[in-house]
């Protein structure tokens, strides 16, 4: 799909299907299409291949090409087929217009063109286009590390209380959602790093007197105070999956505590059962009427003598 749009200077407006391309501002492609892909690239720009935009090269992921600065970050969005990943998308910037190319669907690419008019940057040249769609999704991923705490809170707080050692199937789902957030997590944390990697390209590639610098350096500087509650955060889910494997230990142990006084009780029981039930021709007792009686009662005396004696260690 293609989108493409004009600016007012304050706003962004969404240019109709059929329109000049050669107006637009901003040039969105989403899985384009071959017809899409030249029809932008008759605007003498390079349309990158998903194959070329995973390439891992520093060379392949910022660099510049005729007076055109092409640069890679990864992302992460949501794939057609549904799930989420973690992506590249290009930037194509030049002084007439901005070109990005992806394949999945990162969330500000849907709300920048609608909150354009409310951003910091500005929409009137396409540097400010290109710094307020970073600056939308600094703030989603922001939004996402966000998340991930709240999640990291409402589990840890579980985890940690009085009854989760009973909470057997809570404590497995447990690890299966801190497990995905540590997955969200780190996609952000290659955004964020991906991010700051082009800001400095393009800050080293982009004339003084053509860069809104303060904008750039106010938006690294979110970028490193994300990075990081990123640290923070993966310590974390660091000391939340301990927790939750701790208490499943707790829980582990229990169960084999309540197997061992189970067996601790019925071991003298079976040694006296097996002493009378030995198959040689003389036993003591073997034709005395009150046999049976007597090993019973050995039986449960023993019972009641090793259940005082735990109780007594107060190991139940």
């Amino acid at each position: 799909m293609l989108y493409a749009y004009a600016t007012t200077g304050t706003a962004l407006v969404p240019l109709a299907p059929q329109a000049d391309l050669s107006a637009a501002i901003w040039v969105d492609l989403y899985r384009p299409l071959g017809s899409q892909a030249t029809a932008v690239a008759a605007l003498d720009y390079e349309i990158p291949s998903l194959a070329d935009m995973e390439e891992i090269e520093l060379s392949n992921r910022l660099y510049m090409n005729r007076g055109t600065a092409y640069m890679t970050a990864v992302l992460p969005g949501q794939l057609p087929e549904g799930g989420s990943a973690a992506m590249p998308v290009t930037f194509i910037l030049n002084a007439r217009r901005l070109v990005t190319v992806r394949h999945h669907a990162p969330r500000p690419f849907e709300t920048f063109p609608r909150r354009a008019d409310r951003g910091s940057t500005g929409c009137d040249t396409p540097e400010r286009v290109f710094l307020g769609l970073v600056e939308e999704i600094v703030g989603r991923l922001a939004d996402l590390s966000e998340g991930v705490g709240k999640v990291l809170d409402r589990i840890a707080g579980r985890v940690l209380s009085r009854d989760a050692t009973s909470e057997t199937e809570f404590l497995q789902d447990a690890l299966v959602t801190i497990g995905q957030q540590a997955e969200l997590l780190g996609h952000v944390r290659m955004g964020l790093l991906s991010l700051d990697r082009i800001l400095v390209y393009h800050a080293a590639v982009t004339p003084r007197d053509q860069a809104p610098r303060g904008l750039a350096k106010g938006i690294q500087r979110d970028i490193q105070a994300l990075e990081v509650h990123a640290d923070f955060l993966t310590s974390r889910i660091g000391m939340t999956i301990d927790a939750t494997m701790g208490m499943i230990g707790l829980q582990q142990n229990e169960r084999v505590r309540i197997l061992s006084v189970v067996t601790a009780l019925f071991l003298p029981p079976t040694l006296i059962a097996s002493i009378y039930g030995m198959n040689f021709r003389v036993i003591p007792g073997l034709e005395w009427s009150m046999g049976m009686p007597m090993a019973l009662g050995m039986m449960a005396a023993s019972v009641a003598g090793v259940l005082a004696l735990l109780r007594w260690k107060n190991w139940i």
